[in-house]
Protein backbone atom coordinates (compact mmCIF):
# COMPACT_ATOMS: atom_id res chain seq x y z
CA UNK A 1 0.00 0.00 0.00
CA UNK A 2 1.65 3.18 -1.07
CA UNK A 3 2.09 6.12 1.18
CA UNK A 4 -0.02 8.62 -0.68
CA UNK A 5 -2.96 5.87 -0.75
CA UNK A 6 -2.53 5.69 2.72
CA UNK A 7 -2.78 9.14 4.02
CA UNK A 8 -5.94 9.44 1.65
CA UNK A 9 -7.65 6.49 3.43
CA UNK A 10 -6.61 8.10 7.15
CA UNK A 11 -8.45 11.24 6.07
CA UNK A 12 -11.68 10.00 4.92
CA UNK A 13 -11.39 7.92 8.08
CA UNK A 14 -10.82 10.77 10.64
CA UNK A 15 -13.91 12.96 8.00
CA UNK A 16 -16.23 9.89 8.86
CA UNK A 17 -15.17 9.63 12.42
CA UNK A 18 -16.01 13.62 13.00
CA UNK A 19 -18.84 13.40 11.20
CA UNK A 20 -20.31 10.72 13.05
CA UNK A 21 -19.65 12.48 16.12
CA UNK A 22 -21.03 15.39 15.21
CA UNK A 23 -24.85 14.32 14.12
CA UNK A 24 -25.86 14.42 17.85
CA UNK A 25 -24.80 17.95 17.83
CA UNK A 26 -26.99 18.65 14.88
CA UNK A 27 -29.79 16.60 15.71
CA UNK A 28 -29.86 18.92 19.28
CA UNK A 29 -28.92 22.03 17.15
CA UNK A 30 -32.12 21.34 14.74
CA UNK A 31 -34.24 20.80 18.26
CA UNK A 32 -33.09 24.41 19.80
CA UNK A 33 -33.32 26.59 16.77
CA UNK A 34 -33.22 30.52 16.96
CA UNK A 35 -36.59 31.89 15.73
CA UNK A 36 -36.60 36.18 15.98
CA UNK A 37 -40.26 36.89 16.11
CA UNK A 38 -42.14 40.86 15.06
CA UNK A 39 -45.06 41.42 17.34
CA UNK A 40 -47.34 43.75 18.88
CA UNK A 41 -46.16 44.69 22.49
CA UNK A 42 -49.62 44.56 24.07
CA UNK A 43 -50.50 41.40 22.07
CA UNK A 44 -50.98 38.68 24.40
CA UNK A 45 -51.96 35.90 22.36
CA UNK A 46 -48.07 36.53 20.47
CA UNK A 47 -46.88 36.49 24.09
CA UNK A 48 -48.39 32.67 24.55
CA UNK A 49 -47.18 31.76 20.75
CA UNK A 50 -43.65 32.63 21.92
CA UNK A 51 -44.13 30.83 25.29
CA UNK A 52 -45.34 27.78 23.16
CA UNK A 53 -42.05 27.92 20.79
CA UNK A 54 -40.25 27.95 24.08
CA UNK A 55 -41.87 24.91 25.55
CA UNK A 56 -40.86 22.95 21.92
CA UNK A 57 -37.55 24.07 21.89
CA UNK A 58 -36.84 26.63 20.54
CA UNK A 59 -34.59 30.16 21.20
CA UNK A 60 -36.89 33.24 20.92
CA UNK A 61 -35.76 36.52 20.63
CA UNK A 62 -39.05 38.84 20.12
CA UNK A 63 -39.11 42.27 18.52
CA UNK A 64 -42.24 44.23 20.38
CA UNK A 65 -43.32 45.81 16.79
CA UNK A 66 -42.60 45.87 13.27
CA UNK A 67 -44.80 42.75 12.08
CA UNK A 68 -46.25 44.42 9.16
CA UNK A 69 -43.22 45.58 7.81
CA UNK A 70 -41.09 42.83 8.32
CA UNK A 71 -43.86 40.64 6.95
CA UNK A 72 -43.90 43.16 3.31
CA UNK A 73 -40.20 43.25 3.45
CA UNK A 74 -39.72 39.12 3.71
CA UNK A 75 -42.48 38.82 0.80
CA UNK A 76 -45.10 37.12 2.56
CA UNK A 77 -48.50 37.91 1.16
CA UNK A 78 -50.53 40.29 2.96
CA UNK A 79 -53.66 37.94 2.56
CA UNK A 80 -51.30 35.41 4.56
CA UNK A 81 -50.77 37.79 7.97
CA UNK A 82 -51.65 37.43 11.23
CA UNK A 83 -50.73 39.17 14.58
CA UNK A 84 -47.06 38.06 14.55
CA UNK A 85 -44.25 37.24 11.90
CA UNK A 86 -41.23 35.23 12.67
CA UNK A 87 -37.81 33.66 11.01
CA UNK A 88 -35.98 30.80 11.38
CA UNK A 89 -33.81 29.07 9.42
CA UNK A 90 -34.17 31.14 6.26
CA UNK A 91 -37.97 30.47 6.41
CA UNK A 92 -41.03 32.84 7.03
CA UNK A 93 -43.32 31.85 9.85
CA UNK A 94 -46.42 34.04 10.14
CA UNK A 95 -49.24 33.57 12.52
CA UNK A 96 -50.25 30.32 15.22
CA UNK A 97 -47.89 27.87 13.43
CA UNK A 98 -47.44 25.08 15.97
CA UNK A 99 -43.92 24.48 17.06
CA UNK A 100 -44.20 20.54 15.37
CA UNK A 101 -44.91 22.17 11.83
CA UNK A 102 -42.02 24.35 12.21
CA UNK A 103 -39.78 21.61 13.21
CA UNK A 104 -40.98 19.35 10.27
CA UNK A 105 -40.46 22.50 7.90
CA UNK A 106 -36.46 22.70 9.74
CA UNK A 107 -36.26 18.80 8.81
CA UNK A 108 -37.77 18.81 5.25
CA UNK A 109 -36.22 22.44 3.99
CA UNK A 110 -38.79 22.15 0.96
CA UNK A 111 -38.09 25.06 -1.47
CA UNK A 112 -40.67 27.90 0.17
CA UNK A 113 -41.01 31.03 1.64
CA UNK A 114 -42.39 29.63 4.33
CA UNK A 115 -45.53 28.60 6.68
CA UNK A 116 -48.35 30.80 7.63
CA UNK A 117 -51.67 30.61 9.58
CA UNK A 118 -53.82 33.19 8.40
CA UNK A 119 -55.99 35.26 10.76
CA UNK A 120 -55.84 34.09 14.71
CA UNK A 121 -57.67 30.44 14.67
CA UNK A 122 -59.01 29.73 18.04
CA UNK A 123 -57.20 26.31 18.94
CA UNK A 124 -54.16 27.16 17.37
CA UNK A 125 -50.91 27.87 19.40
CA UNK A 126 -51.55 31.07 21.42
CA UNK A 127 -55.11 30.81 20.70
CA UNK A 128 -55.63 28.34 23.01
CA UNK A 129 -56.04 29.68 26.43
CA UNK A 130 -58.47 29.10 29.18
CA UNK A 131 -60.27 32.51 27.82
CA UNK A 132 -61.55 30.19 24.83
CA UNK A 133 -62.81 27.25 26.75
CA UNK A 134 -61.36 24.71 25.08
CA UNK A 135 -62.67 25.62 21.56
CA UNK A 136 -60.70 24.16 18.62
CA UNK A 137 -62.19 25.88 14.93
CA UNK A 138 -60.57 23.89 12.11
CA UNK A 139 -57.12 25.42 10.20
CA UNK A 140 -54.81 24.26 7.88
CA UNK A 141 -50.89 25.30 8.07
CA UNK A 142 -50.12 26.61 4.81
CA UNK A 143 -46.63 26.46 2.75
CA UNK A 144 -45.94 29.24 1.28
CA UNK A 145 -43.78 29.09 -1.89
CA UNK A 146 -41.79 32.29 -3.09
CA UNK A 147 -44.00 33.16 -5.90
CA UNK A 148 -46.75 33.33 -2.63
CA UNK A 149 -49.13 31.13 -3.88
CA UNK A 150 -49.93 27.99 -1.07
CA UNK A 151 -51.01 25.14 -0.29
CA UNK A 152 -52.03 23.23 2.33
CA UNK A 153 -48.73 22.09 5.06
CA UNK A 154 -50.56 20.44 7.54
CA UNK A 155 -54.73 20.88 8.28
CA UNK A 156 -55.99 20.29 11.80
CA UNK A 157 -59.21 19.68 12.19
Amino acid sequence: MGTQFKTRLQRRMLLGSVLILALPCVHAASHGASIEVWKDPNCGCCKDWVTHLEKSGFTVKVNQNGNDVVRERLGMPRQLGSCHTAVVGGYVIEGHVPANDIKRLLKEKPAALGLSVPGMPVGSPGMDGAFYGGRKDAYDVLLVAKDGSSRIFQGYR
